[in-house]
Parts: C-alpha cells; structure tokens; sequence
C-alpha cells in the first residue's frame, strides 16, 4: 500500500470520517473495491487528450502487428502456438512501440459523479452492467516510469528490433506446442542482440544485461491496463486480443469487419525500416 494510502481517510479503523460523507455513503451499497479511494495514488485517471492519444497508440499497434506478420520464423509456426505468444506477448511488444515511436501521454483524474447522483441511481445500478474499472494514477505512473527507462537506454532500430524478437518468441508461454524451437529463436535474437551491441558501444560491456534487465519490467504491466488506457475509448468492450488476432490473420469470416476493428486497422502503416530483415527473419 503507498504511503498516501496509508493516511488518507479511506484505510484505518482510526480514521475520522467526514459526518456528511458517512450519512451518504450509509445509502450505497457498493463493495469496497468499487468505492472511490480519497488517497492520490488509487484515484482512478483517463487520458488527457484520448483522440490524439488513442491514434497514436493505434498506429504503434498496427506496426506491433505487421512486426509479427513479417517475420518468417513466426509465421512457420504452428497455429496454436502464434495465438498464444500473441496473447502473452502484444503488451510487451506494444510498450517497446511506444517507446520506439516516442509516444508521450498525459492523464487526469476521471470526473467523479455527484454523491447525490450516486443516490438517486442507486436504486437502477442493478439493473445496469457493472461499472467498468479504470485505470489508477499509481498504475500510470510505473508505466511511464518503465517507458523512461527505456528511453534512457537511447535504443536504435536495430537493437530494438531484436528485443521484440527476444520477446516475442518467449518459450515459457504455457501450453506451447514448439516452445523448444521457441527457446531456440529467443536465444538467437538474444545472441544477435548481443553481437550488435559490441561495435555499436564497445566501452558500454553491462549494456546488454541492462537492456534485458529493463526489458524483464515490461511484464508487469497489465493487459488490462494498456487496454483500459489506450484502446477502451475506441474498441469499447470489444475483447482486444481477438481484434488483434483478426488483424493478424486478416481474418473477416466473409463479413464486414467490426467498425472498432476497422478504426484500429484503417491507420497509415509506414515502413518498419528494414526491421523486418534484420537477421533470423526479423
């Protein structure tokens, strides 16, 4: 729990709670997960600008995509094994795209509605869908401290290319079908990372162990965060790996595509610049 959390009223037993805030909050009956935390940290935030924002987080998603799809040791694998790499490994790849396109964001807090408001619909909350989680400021705050980590590795196409090939190809993803051909493909574009990195910074020796370290951070972030963030406001409650797989696959089952599908496809996707054919396939 942060320090803030620890003093703000919503957490002891000693704590003296507001005398009006007790006689409203004594009419909602809603868990304590869904409460509102008065603490800093725990406040739930959106993006501060989500159209230009969530645009860019679409194009870096259409290069994530067309990354995968232009690698040859990926697409020989078997089905089932690229959907599950796919599953665990999009928010990885996607963070090291944000940071490779340099895609900065700034958030605030959500608007809060009325305890009186809060009151009044009180009685029709059953009858809705339950209300989305959102994302909190302490959440946001080790997302971007991991992407400036990253940029302070000042990472060039090359070496970022082979870091989403190490990855991507990630053999303890459970349930792998190949996953021993998997470690193999990882340990090359470890082994080809490595190599670069000797003329490019020959003085720099703990740099490969660093990038690897900062990298083993992308991990901790959520799907469910970056989905919340990013792509929410677009897709809606549409299941993000699904629509990532259609564009994947191109797959339309002989229908239109969705129109969330479309909005996060119909984005210009420049050259990867060359990344495609660097080394292994990548």
């Amino acid at each position: 729990m942060d320090v803030d959390c620890k003093r703000c009223r919503c957490h002891g037993e000693d704590n003296q709670t507001a005398i009006l805030y007790t006689l409203l909050s004594q009419n909602l009956h809603r868990s304590p997960a869904q409460q509102r935390c008065l603490c800093h940290q725990r406040r739930t935030v959106c993006l501060r600008d989500p159209h230009v924002t969530c645009q860019a987080a679409s194009n870096v998603l259409v290069k994530t995509v067309s990354f995968m799809k232009n690698l040859p040791c990926f697409r020989l694998l078997p089905r089932e094994d690229q959907l599950l790499l796919l599953e665990s490994c999009w928010v990885p790849l996607f963070l090291l795209g944000l940071v490779q396109e340099m895609v900065t964001f700034e958030v605030m807090e959500t608007p809060a509605p009325s305890m009186l408001k809060k009151i009044l619909l009180d009685g029709q909350s059953k009858w809705q869908e339950p209300e989305r989680m959102q994302p909190t400021l302490a959440a946001v705050q080790r997302l971007q401290c991991c992407l400036n980590s990253f940029w302070s590795l000042d990472l060039s196409p090359k070496e970022y290319a082979y870091l989403k090939g190490a990855v991507l190809f990630n053999p303890d993803v459970p349930g792998l079908r190949a996953s021993l051909h998997i470690e193999s493909l990882q340990r090359e574009a470890q082994r080809a990372l490595q190599e670069l990195l000797q003329p490019l910074h020959p003085h720099d020796r703990g740099r490969f162990a660093r990038i690897l370290l900062i990298s083993s951070t992308l991990k901790s972030i959520s799907p469910a965060l970056i989905t919340d963030l990013f792509f929410r406001p677009i897709i809606g409650n549409a299941d993000i790996v699904e629509l990532i797989a259609e564009m994947l696959y191109e797959i339309t089952g002989g229908r239109w595509l969705p129109a969330h599908t479309e909005q996060l496809v119909d984005v210009p996707c420049n050259s990867l610049g060359g990344e495609a054919n660097l080394g292994m396939g990548i």
